[in-house]
């Protein structure tokens, strides 16, 4: 399956849809709460990165060393903290996509951050009746090209402070600092925060991420 969106995909199903107008406050509230815990987190994983530039090639994730010279797909797979993120990935049948030469560049939402999502919102999307919208929102992850933390930093800097990057959904994400961290927003008023940039993969580069991000659905009226 191509990651960009086709001309013509159906839009997200009444129920995503309903999703999408109710929880996003929810959403916004529980990025708000964490404001202060990311941008702490990110100091200390820049820091443990370094440590670990010296020795080693590799950085950890979830518990597992990251190869560089393994995919975006397999390294996931072996992250104890991104096992929601592989199984969406696998349903919404983009392991070959993000298995292939790329680079792209993945902010990766952890388990935590699908888990607040509200109830039930993870099994509905799991669903096969709704497979082209679950690739719609993984599609909003991914950007083309590889983007590394430093870089995307002064592109913010350079913009003023904020910077819209256009996502191989379409859609535009913008990106911005907050207290240290890149800030992620997205087209429903949500956040995630980069809580560890940087994880090098053979076809691109992944920045793990606290929040699922989600497009503004479309309506079916193209």
């Amino acid at each position: 399956m191509n990651l960009k969106r086709k001309a013509g995909t159906p839009s997200v199903s009444l129920a995503l849809a309903a999703f999408a107008m109710t929880s996003t406050p929810a959403l916004a509230d529980h990025h708000e709460g964490e404001a202060e815990a990311p941008a702490e987190a990110a100091a200390a994983t820049d820091a443990e990165a370094s440590a670990d530039a010296e020795t080693s090639e590799a950085v950890t994730v979830g518990g597992a060393e990251m190869l560089p010279t393994q995919t975006i797909v397999t390294n996931a797979s072996n992250a104890s903290n991104l096992t929601t993120l592989v199984a969406a990935i696998e349903q919404a049948e983009l392991v070959d996509t993000l298995s292939g030469p790329g680079p792209y560049t993945v902010f990766a939402p952890t388990n935590e951050a699908f888990g607040m999502l509200p109830d039930g919102i993870v099994d509905q999307l799991m669903q096969d009746a709704v497979k082209a919208q679950l690739a719609q929102i993984l599609s909003y992850h991914v950007l083309p090209g590889e983007l590394d933390a430093e870089t995307l930093t002064q592109r913010i800097e350079a913009a003023g402070g904020e910077l819209l990057l256009t996502t191989v959904e379409g859609s535009p994400l913008r990106a911005t600092i907050v207290n240290g961290a890149v800030a992620l927003h997205d087209e429903l008023g949500g956040v995630g925060y980069v809580t560890q940039p940087d994880v090098h993969q053979s076809n691109g580069i992944v920045h793990v991420i606290n929040g699922v991000l989600l497009p503004q659905p479309e309506t079916g009226d193209d």
